[in-house]
C-alpha cells in the first residue's frame, strides 16, 4: 500500500535556549505567562483587604446571617425563574442550571439553620 503523504522530514531537536535570540524569546514568553497566569502561591500570598463600603454587622448572630442568606437565595431563584420564561434553548438551560445551584445552596443553608442550637429562653417565674 502506498502512502498518499510522505513522512515528515527528520529534524534535529532544538532547545529554546541554544541561541541568544531564542533565549530572549523564551524569557519574554515566560514573563508574559507569569503576568497573565499567576501561580496559586502568588494569589494566596496577596493579602486580602476587605472593602468597608458594605459591611455586615459584626454583632449579627449566625442564625440571623443564615436566615438572611436563605431569604436572599429564595429571592434570586424567583428572579431567575422569571427570566427563564423569556428564554429558549441553551440560554434557558444555563439559567435553569443556575437555578438548580441556587436551590442546592438554599437547601444547604436551611440545613445549617436546622443544626444551629438556639438557646432556649429561661422559664418565667
Amino acid at each position: 500500500m502506498i502512502k498518499e503523504t510522505p513522512n515528515p522530514p527528520e529534524t534535529d531537536d532544538v532547545s529554546p535556549y541554544e541561541s541568544t535570540d531564542s533565549n530572549k524569546l523564551n524569557e519574554a514568553a515566560e514573563r508574559a505567562l507569569d503576568f497573565h497566569f499567576p501561580s496559586i502561591a502568588d494569589i494566596k500570598a496577596t493579602p486580602r483587604t476587605p472593602n468597608t463600603l458594605f459591611t455586615v454587622d459584626p454583632d449579627a448572630t449566625t442564625e440571623t446571617l443564615v436566615v438572611y442568606l436563605v431569604e436572599t437565595l429564595a429571592s434570586v431563584d424567583v428572579m431567575v425563574h422569571h427570566l427563564v420564561d423569556h428564554l429558549d434553548g441553551g440560554s434557558r438551560n444555563a439559567l435553569l442550571g443556575i437555578s438548580n445551584s441556587i436551590m442546592l445552596a438554599e437547601i444547604t443553608a436551611n440545613r445549617v439553620l436546622d443544626n444551629i442550637d438556639v438557646p432556649k429562653p429561661a422559664p418565667h417565674r
